[in-house]
């Protein structure tokens, strides 16, 4: 009895593996037009839920848009292989002592969560968000991986994605955002359902200077060169 449930377990987890696999490579090629968190969203709407979500290709998403989100969100994005230890070790000391909770969430775990998982804080989530984001660091390259971020996470109240945020909080289109639109948007991702980058709050307009301090001060995006895969 025993050794049919463990080879039932076996052939259940390598199921897993041979669909998730399939799954991720799927997407390395073609655009996501649904997340998990869109449904989510509607499922807990009270009314109806408009959903903005226009999927573009990375060469035209404006390169002000890339370099404000790594530098808001990601600093090590072209460095690290999914997680960042130094921020997580850091995360964790403040945690300690700090009132509000920091999270050492890297671009490509926002990704692999948006992308394949629900929001949530349990082991197995986490646990999953682990194994996925080790599946898209090996099976996509850096620039795919904040291709599928820029499309896919949240912007706003029903926002998803950088052409709809760019559309909606300033009537134009993501390869056009100037360097202060896109710190803009990039200063709203901790909350987006909470924030506005248009008009913002003195809290806001200060996050969003901080943004545009480390964007002068991490100099010239090059994807291509930084990438490895």
């Amino acid at each position: 009895m025993l050794k049919r449930i463990a080879r039932r377990i076996f052939k259940l987890l390598i199921w897993f593996v041979v669909l998730t696999v399939v799954w991720v490579v799927i997407y390395r090629f073609v655009p996501v037009p649904f997340t998990p968190l869109m449904a989510i969203r509607a499922f807990q709407a009270e009314s109806s839920y408009d959903i903005k979500h226009d999927w573009i290709a990375l060469d035209q998403i404006s390169e002000e848009i890339q370099l404000a989100v790594i530098c808001a969100e990601d600093q090590r994005f072209l460095e690290h292989s999914g997680f960042d230890y130094e921020a997580i070790e850091k995360a964790i000391s403040y945690n300690k002592t700090g009132d509000k909770i920091r999270g050492a969430s890297t671009i490509s775990q926002q990704t692999a969560k948006n992308v394949f998982l629900w929001p949530g804080r349990s082991w197995l989530r986490k646990g999953l968000e682990a194994y996925f984001t080790f599946l898209i660091e090996n099976l996509w390259s850096k620039e795919r991986i904040l291709e599928v971020y820029l499309n896919s996470i949240e912007m706003g109240d029903g926002i998803y994605g950088v052409e709809a945020a760019a559309n909606y909080w300033f009537n134009t289109k993501a390869t056009h955002l100037s360097r202060h639109q896109a710190a803009a948007i990039a200063s709203i991702l901790p909350n987006p359902r909470k924030y506005k980058a248009s008009p913002r709050t003195p809290y806001l307009e200060k996050r969003k200077q901080w943004v545009l301090t480390q964007m002068n001060n991490y100099g010239d995006l090059n994807l291509a060169k930084n990438d490895s895969h």
